[in-house]
């Protein structure tokens, strides 16, 4: 008895018994788009379980459960002569409660001694709770099959349906998987389920739970044929992924896949959808570009086409081989509120199944000239205004081995190339002559203009005049801590950052020099809904309201008259900025209205060139552009606000000077009070 009693763990431990439960996720929006699991299992109490399927349990597995103390002796007498007979321990005979007791606290090992134990803990069990207590835990401990444990997740495994919305027939069903879930499964086995739950709706019937009209009603249900559809790829699961990786070391691994928490996101997932089917239609644009040029057909409108599966019929072989490792073009795409940070779209490429890799967050790329608007931030502060006149002329730079230095500024280009000459074999000197995108100077622009064209040669020009330590004090205070090296090439983005911290940091100046943090979890509750953690943003003060106005207005010219003008579809204040690396390797688009702000790259995980294509960071904002469309649709159109100490002039957009009243290109200019231009 010694050894018998040592065994049974105390019924007390079942008051707080917790089984393996499923962690829910939702979208800002309250909807249910992910669930962590071990198992598939819900609990919920005794009344959202349906009469008929707590009726079909207890003909079918234990009739006699609102009589008995816990054990059945005709079921046990039963087992017993069974076992004798057959020379070996069989289960059977068993009560609810018995099962239950199993379930929680015994083994499933076949032996005499456990069977003792199991009565003994069943005992203690129906003394301890009530028979609708006891029944609620075995609904919610029962193993259905295929991973799922209790009613409510077989109800939505086998038929996809809340429990409330399941029919007598479908009650029956999943209580004729309870002996044996694998042999009764409808999709494996249609006939034998079906045989099976006609016979659960049989006793049903003979113990009086349905009438006869129910049962044949009931008898002609048809049986689910296959599992409901899973989605392979559905939204946001870079999203996902990059939750787990945020609460799996916070809270531990059994809590997160066992424990039942319910985590409220900010993603939007209707706008998850849409911003992952856009951008992959796009680049699979893309793709049928470059499959033409192999001399490959693809249809750009299949979801499926590939350009690396194509017909092998009169190819050499090798150029096939040549083909399928032809990778294909990646993508990435965020959006995150201006204001509070807080993440709505995480695209990290084109499809989670192929490639885990989360080029939103994990990917290091060079940001071209979308790195430029911390330049120009940065000449702000020393002064500049948005109609200072600055350099595009050509310059050489050249490094004596600790320092970079420029060669005489006057000079024509014919003349430092001709200066150059004597520093090109020496190994001691490099040289450096900057190149704006198509080749062309425009001797002395605005910084204005200067953005808008993205000149790069004037990107140069302010660092060398400003100092690179000041801009990347500027990137610091957005928000980069990516390594920023003290170079004048800075300013073309030749350092490597992510697109989060990126699109973080430049929504600073949107946000009126307010930095806020990207954030992805509102809330996260436990299986009790206690809360455990809930998001508070943190606000920075990075830049001057002023400067950062100066800097969006300047900004949302990028979009009304630069590079970045395919935005201007939205047909609403746009403040953006293109980036190109060298060689067309990356490809970007960082907009954002007063509201939303949001990033998109596209280009090669291998860092294939795509400059023979013609593609750049305009490429990129068309697709930008249809994408925020669809988000921005249910947003005002509202302009970004003019904090006080900002004043506007009419100025001449090519001398910077005031513009005269009858100048047909005057342009109304923002500056900081009193530093806007005096004379004509």
């Amino acid at each position: 008895m010694r050894y018998i009693f040592s065994g049974i763990p105390p019924v007390y431990e079942m008051e707080e018994y917790t089984p393996s439960l499923t962690s829910k996720v939702f979208d800002r929006n309250g909807k249910l788009i992910h669930e962590f699991s071990i198992e598939k299992r819900s609990m919920v109490p005794l009344e959202e379980i349906p009469v008929d399927l707590q009726n079909g349990v207890v003909a079918m597995e234990d009739r006699d459960f609102f009589k008995h103390a816990g054990f059945s002796v005709r079921g046990i007498m039963r087992a017993l002569f069974h076992d004798i007979m057959t020379g070996r321990a069989k289960q059977g005979g068993s009560t609810l409660t018995q099962q239950l007791s199993r379930g929680v606290f015994l083994t499933q090992q076949k032996k005499i001694i456990r069977k003792i134990r199991e009565i003994v803990l069943a005992v203690q069990i129906e003394h301890r709770f009530s028979k609708p207590e006891i029944l609620q835990l075995y609904l919610n401990e029962i193993y259905l099959g295929s991973g799922a444990y209790g009613v409510k997740a077989a109800a939505k495994r086998y038929f996809d349906k809340e429990l409330d919305q399941l029919t007598t027939g479908e009650a029956a069903m999943l209580v004729g998987l309870i002996p044996s879930p694998g042999n009764y499964n409808p999709f494996a086995n249609p006939e034998r389920a079906k045989a099976r739950r006609n016979l659960v709706l049989q006793v049903m019937h003979e113990q009086g739970y349905i009438t006869a009209e129910d049962l044949e009603k009931a008898k002609a249900e048809l049986l689910p044929e296959k599992a409901p559809a899973t989605q392979g790829d559905k939204p946001g699961l870079y999203f996902i992924e990059h939750i787990r990786r945020i609460l799996e070391p916070k809270y531990g691994t059994e809590t997160l896949w066992k424990g039942g928490l319910n985590i409220y996101t900010t993603i939007d997932i209707d706008q998850q959808a849409v911003a992952e089917e856009i951008m992959n239609r796009k680049l699979l644009e893309f793709d049928a570009v470059i499959a033409k040029g192999l001399g490959i057909e693809i249809d750009p409108n299949d979801p499926e086409a590939d350009p690396r599966l194509i017909n092998q019929e009169d190819v050499n072989p090798e150029e096939v081989q040549e083909r399928l490792e032809y990778p294909r073009l990646q993508g990435a795409f965020m959006a995150r509120d201006v204001k509070t940070g807080a993440v709505r779209v995480m695209v990290g490429g084109r499809s989670f199944s192929e490639s885990k890799f989360n080029r939103a967050t994990q990917a290091r790329r060079q940001p071209g000239s979308s790195f430029k608007p911390y330049v120009w931030m940065a000449a702000l502060q020393q002064g500049y205004t948005p109609a200072t006149l600055v350099k595009d002329l050509p310059t050489m730079f050249y490094f004596d081995g600790r320092n970079w230095h420029t060669f005489d500024e006057n000079a024509d280009l014919y003349s430092l190339d001709l200066a150059a000459q004597s520093f090109i074999a020496s190994k001691a000197f490099n040289v450096w002559v900057p190149q704006n995108y198509g080749g062309k100077n425009d001797g002395w622009i605005t910084l204005r203009r200067a953005l808008e064209k993205s000149k790069n040669i004037v990107a140069v020009n302010l660092i060398d005049a400003i100092g690179a330590r000041k801009v990347i004090d500027v990137a610091r205070k957005a928000g980069l801590t990516a390594s920023l090296p003290a170079v004048p090439a800075l300013g073309l983005g030749v350092s490597v950052i992510n697109m989060d911290e990126h699109l973080a940091a430049l929504t600073t100046f949107a946000n009126g020099g307010i930095h806020t943090d990207n954030y992805y979890i509102e809330k996260v509750e436990d299986h009790n809904g206690r809360l455990l953690e809930e998001h508070i943003s943190e606000e920075r003060a990075a830049f001057s309201p002023q400067d950062s106005y100066l800097l969006i207005n300047m900004m949302k010219g990028v979009v009304d008259r630069g590079s970045g003008a395919s935005v201007k579809v939205l047909k609403r204040p746009v403040a953006g900025k293109t980036g190109t690396t060298q060689s067309h390797r990356d490809m970007w688009f960082v907009g954002m209205t007063p509201y939303t702000s949001a990033a998109a790259w596209m280009g090669y995980d291998d860092d294939t060139s795509q400059e023979k294509y013609h593609w750049t960071g305009s490429t990129t904002a068309r697709w930008w552009a249809e994408i925020m469309a669809e988000i921005l649709k249910d947003e005002p159109a509202d302009d970004f606000t003019v904090p006080e100490g900002i004043s506007f002039s009419y100025v001449n957009p090519n001398t910077g000077r005031l513009a005269t009243p009858t100048d047909p290109n005057k342009f109304l200019e923002a500056f900081k009070k009193g530093t806007a231009p005096t004379s004509f």
